[in-house]
């Protein structure tokens, strides 16, 4: 029997990455669903963060979710984070941050993290993520923010190769200060991929690959 996971988009463009993703690690038994509401992000960046229209409205697609037959929903945006843990409080089926196992693995790594954005909506949230995986195992951690100025403008405008420049540099700025680097944004991940390892001498974390392998996991749990 199928069973069905779907993915909760605020960005179109994370799709292929996702599918090509999925066709590496999701068991045959697994079908994959999109659903993509972009107003989700761009109301969380008008308004300064997660609100309570935007609280409804990521539950109302997780219900529809349910409702469509989905075992598990995975959101790909950390900029709705607050919003998906809600969600998953009132949910009957595994709803999951696809930012969540990422952040464990930078507690893992060291005492000093640095988290990196192109938005400060997608800044603060994941920042707090870390803050609060370090409290679930007992750790402590000084969480270093970094907001790449200019780089979100910059691939609105169809200008990717200068957003990624703007990332990279930002990368290199702080190595130096921390033990693990994370990036906020799943469309970053790309970034972390094309860069030389031997550029950076800190591990960059990225999230699409852990938070789906994550999800994986859990399924085959449930089997």
């Amino acid at each position: 029997m199928t069973r069905r996971l779907v993915l909760l988009h605020t960005v179109p463009g994370l799709i292929p990455a996702f599918r090509d993703l999925a066709d590496e690690l999701l068991p045959d038994d697994v079908e994959l669903a999109n659903v993509v509401d972009e107003t989700l992000l761009k109301d969380a960046i008008a308004g300064g963060g997660v609100s309570a229209s935007i609280n409804r409205r990521v539950m109302g697609h997780v219900v529809s979710a349910m409702d469509a037959g989905a075992v598990a929903v995975l959101a790909t945006c950390s900029s709705i984070g607050p919003a998906v843990e809600l969600a998953r409080a009132l949910s009957d089926i595994p709803v999951l941050r696809v930012d969540d196992p990422m952040a464990d693995e930078a507690v893992e790594l060291g005492g000093r993290i640095a988290v990196v954005a192109t938005l400060q909506s997608t800044l603060e949230p994941t920042t707090a993520l870390v803050r609060a995986r370090a409290r679930l195992r007992g750790r402590e951690v000084d969480v270093v923010s970094r907001l790449c100025e200019g780089a979100f403008d910059a691939v609105v405008r169809g200008e990717g190769a200068r957003h990624d420049e703007l990332v990279r540099n930002e990368l290199r700025s702080v190595a130096s200060e921390v033990d693990a680097i994370v990036l906020a944004q799943a469309s970053t991940a790309r970034v972390a991929n094309s860069m030389d390892p031997d550029a950076i001498n800190v591990p960059v974390l990225s999230s699409p690959r852990s938070g789906l392998q994550q999800t994986v996991e859990l399924l085959e749990r449930a089997v």
